[in-house]
């Protein structure tokens, strides 16, 4: 049993499976921050006359021929933002890591050079 649990342990360390379940609650989460902010807030601020005018609530609501169009824009929108962001996340981690690796070669060279002395 606890040749098992050991096991278990290292699949757990190997794979980093708390960070990804973390990662996913939280994107999960920034999802229904993104969502809600383009439906209830940035959508009928937009699009609020349009809807006035074809007397509509939401713009879920807009179709034409059983196609609902507003749907589809909102879903567009939604998944735009969430990239645009997952991407400014992925270019401030990359900076990081290009500085971090710089800052690395520079102190390698420090010590490098001391040892030379």
């Amino acid at each position: 049993m606890k040749k098992i649990i050991k096991e278990f342990s290292d699949f757990l360390k190997q794979y980093n499976v708390i960070g990804l379940a973390v990662a996913i609650i939280i994107g999960g989460k920034l999802n229904q921050l993104v969502t809600s902010f383009v439906n209830d807030l940035l959508m009928p601020a937009i699009f609020q006359p349009v809807l006035t005018r074809m007397h509509l609530g939401k713009i879920e609501d807009i179709q034409w021929h059983g196609i609902f169009w507003g749907k589809v824009v909102s879903a567009a929108i939604d998944f735009l933002i969430v990239a645009f962001l997952v991407f400014l996340l992925v270019r401030a981690l990359n900076k990081a890591a290009e500085r971090a690796k710089i800052a690395a070669e520079l102190a390698a060279k420090k010590i490098e050079e001391k040892v030379k002395k």
